[in-house]
């Protein structure tokens, strides 16, 4: 069903992957800023370890001094619980920010495909959507998480420079000036992992999209014989999202193996030069310990930088992908000066001259059916060039909000979501449950509710696949049946059905919508027989206007486009 858009005015307007993490960044500034003190704390707690233990060794070990040695040692346990508390609240923050991100980017795709409606699937393929969902969220998560561990890592690099440089200048320049310098020798691996990661995510995307083709056209491909060709085809594709995949694992293992390596050279330099000092008397032991603890410990925010760097690299890749869904712009747009539609009125078509009378239950029958979801998108305006006029007002003179609320389109493409039964029907939650009962009736779908053991507080699996075809149309009826509009359009509504429920909810159709206008597209004689009026329309116009049995019998090509004869067969009768 097509639904009323989701408007969000918090939703960003950036044309820049680096601008759409700033902001989204920028919305959860207090939890960022909570995980980067934690994280600082907990870190700068780490990097007072080795200094402690070095003046323990010196002043309480090696100078025999078991107060002293006492102090550091109740020192040492102090700041371990700093640190194991700073290492707690830091995770549960990192937690916090991943899923805040993550979840703040499925809220904004969904609400700009929902504002987009009907323009999305013709601009951008299902796979680049689901893809978003499926992978690229997590990168924007992990970005946010790792940026508290980054911030801690900055400030623990600062703190044991510094205590490095009182101690021995030489070692705090080799600090200062080597992690400048293995940081650097990271660079170049980024910009082509970037490229890499890139075209690995357009590739999945593309594989999702045909993916999502071949499920939802299975059983047409069965019934042609094409799964042959189309399992050669998804194997094809497959194994370029997988050259792809080794592509960029080329480069991330080389990117992995060189956090290992680059800092682990740069330890045995640091460990080296401490040894060199202690053997000639420039250092104590405690302070060689000390020495050697800081030279361990610059490991972890060396890997933090680096670490940092790739998820950067794979998050704006990730939000480039969200920048390209927030680009597009629905193929309609809001008047600057709206006019308000009126309560009742007829509903014409200017372009077809279908005219549904108000308050009747009309039927519009094509001799060229596929013309049935062109003739839906102009009478509901998902077509921006639509003239459609509602009692005297042009559709495009008023703000989509305001023919949504006055018009419904019901089509073979709705879909039932996950969820409990009764949200299903009515998600607004309005109606009665004598209400709900009385659409089930009218849709014939009571059988539906007797078969689930909770009834209407069923839970309803994804695209409700524990229905069949016929019970999830009926289904779908009832939704709309439920959502009272002024106009309900309803494209094929009993396509899936047997002839008996279908002459059922025929019988009962006219009575539900009593007073209120409904447009019927079908060509079924089981509804068109129980219309108060039948439009015929051929080659895109009006051609006959009646009852059904009076059409049956002026006008031959009504009556075989209903019957679905030929005129050869026609002529035998």
């Amino acid at each position: 069903m097509r639904q009323l858009p989701l408007a969000d005015p918090g939703v960003p307007n950036h044309r820049s992957p680096a601008r759409y993490l700033w902001w989204v960044a920028g919305g959860q500034a207090r939890t960022l800023a909570g995980g980067m003190a934690f994280g600082i704390l907990w870190m700068a707690a780490q990097a007072f370890i080795p200094a402690i233990l070095g003046r323990a060794i010196d002043e309480g070990i090696a100078a025999r001094d078991g107060d002293r040695l006492l102090h550091w040692t109740a020192l040492l346990f102090a700041v371990g619980v700093v640190q194991a508390t700073a290492g707690i609240m830091r995770h549960r923050f990192a937690v916090t920010n991943w899923l805040t991100a993550a979840y703040r980017t499925v809220q904004v795709v969904t609400r700009k495909s929902a504002d987009l409606g009907a323009t999305l699937p013709k601009q951008l393929a299902t796979g680049e959507v689901v893809s978003i969902g499926a992978g690229d969220l997590s990168y924007i998560g992990n970005l946010m998480e790792i940026s508290a561990r980054f911030a801690g890592a900055i400030v623990a690099f600062v703190v044991v420079a510094s205590i490095l440089l009182s101690s021995s200048t030489v070692l705090g320049l080799v600090v200062l000036i080597g992690v400048p310098i293995m940081l650097f020798c990271l660079g170049p691996m980024l910009r082509p992992l970037h490229k890499r990661q890139s075209a690995q995510r357009e590739a999945v995307g593309e594989l999702n999209s045909l993916g999502s083709d071949i499920v939802a056209g299975l059983r047409v491909l069965r019934g042609i014989g094409g799964e042959e060709s189309f399992s050669r085809r998804y194997r094809s594709e497959s194994q370029q999202v997988r050259k792809a995949g080794v592509r960029v694992a080329g480069i991330q293992s080389v990117l992995d193996a060189a956090q290992v390596l680059l800092p682990g050279v740069f330890v045995v330099l640091v460990v080296g030069l401490g040894a060199h000092f202690a053997l000639r008397g420039d250092l104590s032991a405690g302070s060689l310990v000390a020495f050697y603890g800081y030279a361990t410990f610059l490991v972890l925010p060396l890997r933090t930088a680096t670490e940092f760097a790739n998820q950067l690299m794979r998050g704006l890749v990730a939000a480039g992908r969200v920048i390209r869904v927030l680009k597009l712009e629905t193929e309609i747009t809001d008047p600057e000066t709206p006019v308000r539609l009126p309560d009742h009125g007829d509903l014409v078509d200017p372009v077809s001259g279908v005219r549904a009378r108000d308050g009747l239950l009309t039927a519009v029958v094509s001799a060229e059916p596929d013309t049935y979801d062109k003739l839906a998108d102009r009478l509901g305006r998902y077509d921006e060039a639509s003239e459609v006029r509602y009692g005297g007002v042009t559709l495009a003179s008023a703000t989509r909000a305001d023919v949504r609320e006055r018009i419904l389109v019901s089509d073979t493409g709705s879909q039932l979501f996950t969820g409990v039964l009764r949200t299903e029907l009515d998600p607004a939650g309005r109606c009665t449950d004598d209400e709900l009962m009385a659409a089930l009736r009218t849709a014939s779908a009571d059988d539906v509710l007797v078969a689930l053991p909770d009834g209407l507080d069923s839970e309803v699996e994804e695209k409700g696949r524990s229905f069949s075809g016929g019970q999830r149309q009926r289904l779908v009826l009832v939704r709309a049946l439920l959502a009272d509009p002024s106009v309900l359009v309803l494209v094929e509504p009993t396509s899936a059905v047997d002839a008996h429920t279908e002459a059922r909810i025929a019988d009962r159709l006219r009575d539900h919508r009593s007073g209120r206008s409904t447009v019927v597209l079908t060509a079924s004689p089981l509804l068109l027989d129980r219309v108060d009026e039948v439009i015929f329309v051929a080659a895109g116009r009006v051609v006959a206007t009646g009852k059904h049995r009076e059409l049956l019998e002026s006008t031959p090509l009504y009556r075989r486009t209903v019957t679905r004869q030929t005129e050869e067969e026609e002529a035998l009768r």
